[in-house]
């Protein structure tokens, strides 16, 4: 099982000495979005360049720019997100989405939204945010997605709704990274 201890490396990964690197920001909350700027780090070398790898759980993102090299994403994960776990696919990917609420958000919180059952177009509101990458397993949409937030403060976070979300700026940035047909891997347990 990957935990994001043997994910992350650190220089004294290789003397013997548990990475502290591990450990950064993991349960110490944010105090300013300035906290929260991605960073490059290094990961694991036989991580496939191009990957983007998700722990849930302590709400980080990385997406692999070579061996054993990444950079690091905060993140807010919706209940949706949360749930999900394993092996996807980007197979699209959205400039400004539109968004429109699942029946089961809409059956879940109705006063919230029934609304917007007609769907939102792009833009600075919607809660897509900048860029939507859309997650597919066996080539059906898992309705699952990786996008922006028009709501940064929820970043580090649970949110009750949406799946793994960037500040925009964020999404915008790994957006013009990623390539369709992308291996995404949500991991559930980050601790192992």
């Amino acid at each position: 099982m990957t935990t994001r201890r043997n994910f992350i490396l650190s220089a004294t990964a290789s003397l013997g000495v548990a990475p502290l690197a591990a450990r950064a920001n993991v349960f110490e909350p944010h105090h300013s979005l300035e906290e929260m700027r991605p960073r490059r780090v290094q990961v694991r070398y036989d991580v496939e360049p191009g990957s983007i790898h998700v722990f849930p759980d302590i709400f980080h993102l990385y997406f692999i720019t070579a061996p054993g090299e990444a950079i690091e994403y905060h993140v807010a994960v919706g209940e949706a997100g949360r749930n999900f776990q394993g092996n996807a696919t980007i197979q699209r990917k959205a400039e400004w989405p539109s968004w429109t609420p699942t029946q089961n958000m809409i059956d879940r919180e109705p006063e919230t939204y029934a609304k917007f059952a007609g769907g939102v177009p792009g833009g600075p509101d919607n809660p897509l945010g900048a860029r939507a990458l859309y997650l597919y397993r066996n080539g059906r949409d898992t309705m699952y997605r990786i996008h922006g937030t028009p709501q940064p403060w929820t970043i580090g976070t649970a949110v009750s709704s949406g799946c793994v979300r960037l500040i925009n700026d964020d999404i915008v940035d790994l957006y013009q990274r990623v390539e369709v047909g992308a291996s995404v891997k949500v991991y559930r347990n980050a601790f192992g």
